[in-house]
């Protein structure tokens, strides 16, 4: 199905957003960034983390932000069930399967991963309090260190593993894709930001969490193919 995609909607949808977020990824990976940032909050903190427990992004962003993408979750699965009985629901079945499929893949690949890179976050970090050093997302581990899971950063992702809300609205109802699109990108941006304040993510980690759920939403669509087919 990817070979029958037109080359504009390739090129628009995958190779560029991917050669961007590339960029993005290898520029934190070289440079200092990600501790600079980190560094800034955790100095604004008075060298602590008063906002790891705060209500606003422990209770809010993070629990109840949980909470919330539960229920748009059980919403998905109940008009999944509904298409199958109810003929106004139909129309939407093969996209509501494709919604399932892509944020079911976004957040395999960003668990899965976070159990292979064995990243530390940084409130566990000697820099920032904690008691190990900090070692590049990349570079090998000492032998017999003890390893985090940091890494993609999953509370992001429970966000932007929506994306395919997107590609849901662009063939299903075109006038709220870029509502979609925005809706989604907020939701991910308010829980990466929410858990760099409290100190459990790098900015590259949720960048990568970012570039990795495009990434699934995009080639589970081109695996299906157009939503609007009636089933």
């Amino acid at each position: 199905m990817i070979a029958r995609a037109a080359p504009g909607f390739l090129f628009s949808h995958l190779l560029l957003p991917m050669a961007v977020f590339g960029l993005v990824a290898l520029g934190l990976e070289l440079s200092s960034i990600d501790t600079m940032i980190t560094d800034l909050i955790y100095a604004m903190g008075d060298n602590a983390w008063p906002l790891r427990d705060a209500w606003v992004t422990s209770t809010l962003i993070h629990n109840d932000g949980r909470k919330l993408v539960t229920v748009f979750a059980v919403l998905l699965l109940l008009l999944l069930t509904g298409s199958h009985f109810m003929p106004a629901l139909k129309p939407l079945r093969k996209g509501l399967w494709y919604l399932v499929a892509s944020t079911v893949a976004a957040a395999l690949v960003i668990n899965l991963l976070k159990r292979a890179t064995h990243v530390d976050c940084p409130w566990d970090l000697l820099r920032y309090g904690g008691d190990f050093p900090y070692i590049k997302k990349f570079a090998a581990h000492p032998k017999g260190f003890q390893t985090g899971a940091c890494f993609p950063a999953g509370h992001a992702s429970a966000g932007y593993a929506w994306f395919g809300l997107y590609y849901f609205a662009r063939d299903l109802y075109p006038r709220w894709q870029r509502l979609a699109l925005g809706s989604v990108l907020l939701l991910g941006v308010v829980f990466g930001i929410g858990q760099q304040l409290r100190g459990a993510h790098f900015l590259s980690h949720d960048v990568w969490t970012l570039g990795l759920c495009w990434l699934c939403a995009t080639l589970v669509y081109l695996a299906f193919g157009k939503l609007n087919n009636r089933v």
